[in-house]
């Protein structure tokens, strides 16, 4: 963001006031003014002599020799140009004196802090007398030099953390490679298992058929051999009967006559016809359609997405899992207040506090078994924050303690920070930055790491503190601070300056009673848990209320704490001890 010094003036004027972001500012050092050849004087060449350089001006962009040099310094309007010494092994840049661009003739030696504008001594005069911090410019060197090696400190961090992020990503990339090669290869084989079973069914049906056209064709074959023996048969006896009747002697056709009353010419094979058995004819009977579904319905598999963080609340919610949060050494009956999840060596991994057992607990699954740890603090731990993808931060509201702890999923303490106040409710707002709330008085404060005290806001309506019970709070996507006071009934957004976004204390069937948890979506939309109502709330990113996401018909008994996983499930603590996942997708 750039404040513009005189904005009623035409834009030509304060256009400047708008630095080049380093991108183009490192276009402009490579090929812009100064990246010429810097071996022979500019001037010389132009009229054809060869001069060996000695100094270059970055405001005239040209190389000067010493004769040049000393004619560009006895004009009045190039003396205070930034030259840079080119005599030596070393190119030295001079001390660059930047001239105001209004009153040419004036260095800009002073800094206006209410305009962050570099001006001169006119300027300071004629536009600043109104001004309450102009200094000079010098006197600022040592803030700025640190501010620089700060933001440099930042950057080199933020770099190293981007380089960490990308290796991770390129891991990650690698891993997914071979995860869907190797589901390629079960599908594979899943299609070559079908085929396989297909292939001997098919191989069972066509020997069937084979057996089958075999015996028929058999049974075929002898009917057409039992039928030429008949015709030849036939022929035969046909024969002897025209011999008889051609015959002079009366007892040939006697005899003849005789054979054939007693049936000596029926023919050979008439009695296998009656054959029982027989194969009438053979079909082939397919149901297409049954096919057809058969091979619509074959379960070769489904491919399921897991999108990250998606919680679609137009959606049905669906009960996924419970876990119960009880352990075998618990004395008393678990109480858990708040959760979240974190994914440690690609398990995922629900972290509670238990505030009977004076404990925060971690529940994962490995080797496909339920696991769990449990780590006893002095006292009774209530709010939860994730703050790095291994380490939450938990208030110890009896004890005026922060505690942070490492997740391996295994629990491990790491640090105790001593507060000035019994903070209750805790988000992260920074890695190095903390908001917790308070009671005593009520009140969110701004921390830094080591338990100070940076901001502490009581934001007041009509003269009142607005807040009473600040228990639980969250960070949304914009860096704000959402807050569920169940003192007074409602919930707000507040921004890290302590101004109020909105306050939410809705009248009627909306009515909260016992607003407890917090959490915001990626979209923006926040979800709020009331304990006495027995019900998860939807409200909009500007804390409008939407609908009932869940009620006491969803198993939801005097919901606490609430969180939404990077697999965009919701997990809901339940006064009974007990953590339930949702998802809404």
């Amino acid at each position: 963001m750039t404040k513009v010094s005189a904005p009623e003036k035409p834009m030509e004027e304060w256009a400047d006031d708008v630095k080049p972001i380093f991108l183009i500012q490192g276009l402009l050092d490579s090929f812009g003014p100064g990246s010429k050849d810097t071996t022979n004087c500019t001037y010389c060449q132009e009229h054809g002599e060869t001069t060996v350089a000695v100094a270059w001006c970055s405001v005239c962009d040209d190389a000067l020799c010493e004769k040049c040099y000393g004619a560009h310094n006895r004009i009045p309007l190039f003396r205070h140009h930034d030259v840079t010494d080119l005599s030596g092994e070393v190119k030295v840049k001079g001390k660059r004196k930047a001239m105001c661009k209004e009153h040419q003739q004036e260095s800009l030696e002073f800094l206006c802090q209410d305009c962050k504008k570099a001006v001169c001594q006119k300027c300071c005069i004629l536009y600043h007398r109104k001004c309450d911090a102009v200094v000079t410019i010098t006197s600022q060197m040592v803030t700025m030099k640190t501010d620089l090696t700060e933001m440099k400190k930042s950057l080199t961090k933020k770099e190293g953390e981007s380089k960490l992020r990308v290796k991770k990503q390129k891991l990650q990339e690698q891993r997914e490679r071979d995860h869907y090669s190797l589901m390629k290869s079960h599908i594979h084989s899943a299609c070559q298992k079908v085929i396989d079973r297909a292939k001997k069914k098919e191989r069972k049906l066509l020997d069937r058929m084979e057996d089958i056209s075999h015996k028929h064709i058999g049974q075929l074959k002898a009917d057409i051999k039992t039928g030429e023996m008949s015709v030849l048969m036939y022929q035969h006896q046909t024969e002897l009967i025209d011999q008889a009747l051609q015959s002079e002697c009366d007892m040939d056709v006697y005899e003849m006559y005789q054979g054939c009353e007693a049936g000596d010419v029926e023919a050979v094979g008439d009695a296998d016809l009656k054959e029982r058995g027989r194969i009438a004819s053979v079909t082939l009977r397919q149901d297409t359609d049954k096919l057809s579904k058969a091979l619509d319905d074959l379960p070769l598999g489904e491919i399921e997405v897991l999108y990250e963080s998606v919680l679609d609340l137009k959606a049905t919610p669906v009960l996924q899992d419970t876990i119960d949060v009880t352990v075998a050494d618990d004395r008393s009956k678990p109480m858990s207040s708040d959760v979240t999840v974190l994914v440690v060596n690609d398990t995922d991994t629900v972290v509670a506090t238990d505030y009977s057992n004076t404990s925060v607990k971690s529940f994962y699954v490995k080797n496909n078994q339920t696991q769990h740890s449990k780590l006893s603090l002095s006292g009774g731990p209530w709010g939860l924050t994730k703050l790095t993808h291994n380490r939450v931060a938990v208030t110890v509201p009896s004890r005026e303690q922060i505690v942070t702890v490492k997740v391996k999923p295994d629990l491990e303490l790491l640090k105790t920070i001593t507060t000035s106040k019994q903070y209750v409710g805790i988000t992260s707002l920074t890695p190095s930055t903390l908001a917790a709330g308070s009671h005593s008085p009520p009140c969110v404060d701004i921390l830094d790491m080591t338990g100070n005290v940076l901001r502490s806001i009581s934001p007041l309506q009509k003269g009142n503190n607005i807040l009473q019970y600040p228990d639980f709070f969250s960070t949304t996507r914009t860096g704000n601070i959402l807050v569920s006071d169940c003192g007074t009934k409602g919930v707000m957004c507040l921004t890290p300056e302590g101004d109020v976004v909105f306050s939410y204390r809705p009248t009627g069937d909306t009515a909260h009673e016992c607003p407890q948890g917090i959490t915001s979506t990626d979209t923006g939309d926040i979800l709020v848990t009331d304990f006495r109502q027995h019900r998860v709330i939807h409200l909009t990113e500007s804390g409008q209320f939407v609908q009932n996401l869940l009620t006491s018909k969803d198993c939801i008994q005097n919901p606490r704490g609430l969180c939404i996983d990077e697999r965009g499930w919701l997990r809901v603590c339940l006064n009974e001890g007990v953590i339930q996942t949702f998802s809404c997708k």
